[in-house]
């Protein structure tokens, strides 16, 4: 009997050595893991979840960065970033978009809905996302035409806490390509373009840190041409200017109509590049010049008082880019110009830079050359340092790599020169953000890994140190389930 227990003792003994070697090495490898970082915070982005026209899509603020992406289903994602502890927190599903889960959807992926962020000054974190012109389920678009989907907005239940939300519906479901802007008082503006492509440009003020918003006031006017079948339509970038004005750069789109434009019906097509100033304290506008401008505006005035530049003819398409003011409080632009190829989206298209001097407007030269000489897309924002100098941060393919790089002039945009390079992955493209608001120099851009043959992208958070590292068990989050319900 004592030997049998002996026995037993040794093998119970060793059993115990043994399983506490296994949970030992478990642990090893769960801490490994853990302790593994990547450049990625999250890989669960959604179809072109990020674009320069849909901004802030990233505020920093009191040494936190919150960003914001596209994720499954075309819902918001917001997550953040803590300067100081170097933690992150999210992503965090923000609200319920109606786009990506209807069969009606005309498009698998849509891609308008992406979110657009606000902070106000309570503290409370604003998500503006899900619209891609409205459809009848939202009645009739007195300002234009209807698409899919509502514009939708969003608030965290709490000051600075992005862990729960909840919807306000208090903004027009007639929205596309949100633009939100605080002003020094409080106010708050949404931009939209209110409907589909046939729809005026319109803002919407509130004056209760966006519980409730005023009634969309139009500003950029849609019509029908009488000298072609097709009608006026823009493309517009939006953003704070000096005191209590709001700046807006766009571009023309000439939206054909049937089977117009030699039998191509409509297209992308976009063309040359304009500026005009809101005075948000007066409500009055006006052009780079001072000259007051009746709204909405038209494409007749606006070729005649807010012109910057045409920007090659018929023959060349743009994308309207972002806009920024130098210490003298004259306006910078970024447009992305390149040459139609036949394509129904055109074809590639390279930022150009043009300035105010105080008397013209002067520049055009694309920022990247190379990139024209190759025939690749470059996107981007840039930083204004002096009425001379600008600092472009441009995703751009060389090669068969993704590049994100800085491009730098020192002589009012007539010659760049590569500078940093931050973030490079082989046969990758890139979406890329505005500058996030208020930036802090490790994390000035959130930027999206468009790879071939997935429609899946890893999110990253770049500033001039490259990307901002997360762990790796921490920064994959996409699911099988998601995989299953992409359409």
């Amino acid at each position: 009997m004592r030997k049998s227990l002996t026995k037993l003792t040794v093998i119970s003994a060793i059993s115990t050595s043994l399983l506490l070697s296994a949970c030992s090495h478990q642990t090893e490898q769960t801490m490994k893991a853990e302790q593994t970082k990547v450049d990625y915070f999250a890989d669960n982005a959604l179809g072109n979840a990020l674009a320069v026209v849909q901004h802030p899509a990233g505020i920093h603020l009191d040494g936190v960065t919150y960003v914001s992406y596209q994720g499954p289903l075309e819902d918001p994602y917001v997550a953040s970033y803590n300067h100081k502890t170097k933690k992150w927190q999210g992503p965090f599903k923000a609200g319920i978009s109606e786009l990506g889960k209807s069969p009606d959807q005309p498009k698998k992926i849509d891609n308008h809905g992406k979110p657009t962020m606000l902070i106000d000054d309570l503290g409370y974190v604003h998500i503006f996302f899900g619209g891609h012109g409205g459809d009848e389920r939202h009645g009739k678009n007195k300002l234009g035409n209807i698409h899919f989907g509502g514009n939708k907005h969003a608030v965290s239940k709490r000051p600075y806490d992005i862990s729960e939300w909840e919807a306000l519906d208090n903004i027009s479901p007639f929205g596309t390509y949100n633009q939100a802007v605080k002003m020094d008082n409080g106010d708050i503006y949404i931009f939209y373009r209110h409907g589909a492509h046939r729809s005026d440009w319109v803002y919407q003020k509130s004056t209760d840190n966006g519980r409730t918003f005023e009634p969309a006031v139009s500003f950029l006017k849609h019509k029908k041409r009488t000298d072609i079948k097709a009608n006026d339509s823009w493309y517009a970038w939006v953003g704070r200017g000096q005191g209590d004005d709001i700046i807006v750069s766009y571009d023309y789109h000439i939206c054909w109509n049937g089977k117009a434009n030699n039998g191509r019906g409509h297209t992308t097509e976009r063309h040359d590049a304009y500026y005009m100033v809101f005075n948000t304290k007066t409500g009055s506008w006006r052009n780079v010049q001072g000259d007051q401008l009746q709204i909405p505006v038209t494409r007749e005035t606006a070729d005649e008082k807010t012109l910057v530049a045409r920007t090659g003819g018929s023959g060349y398409w743009t994308f309207n880019g972002s806009a920024h003011l130098d210490e003298n409080g004259y306006p910078h632009i970024a447009t992305n110009i390149g040459k139609d190829l036949g394509a129904k989206t055109g074809g590639p298209k390279q930022t150009s830079y043009f300035r105010w001097n105080g008397n013209k407007w002067e520049g055009g030269n694309p920022v990247n050359v190379q990139s024209r000489i190759n025939h690749t897309d470059t996107r981007g924002d840039f930083i204004v340092k002096s009425p001379t100098e600008v600092s472009f941060i441009l995703g751009y393919q060389e090669d068969n790599d993704g590049v994100i790089s800085y491009f730098d002039s020192h002589d009012g945009g007539k010659n760049f020169t590569k500078g940093e390079e931050l973030l490079r992955r082989e046969n990758a493209n890139w979406a890329l953000t505005t500058q996030i608001k208020n930036a802090h120099p490790d994390a000035r851009l959130i930027v999206a890994e468009k790879q071939k043959g997935t429609n899946w992208r890893k999110v990253y958070l770049v500033g001039d140190n490259g990307p901002i590292k997360r762990n790796e068990t921490e920064s994959q989050l996409l699911t099988d389930q998601n995989k299953a319900r992409l359409p």
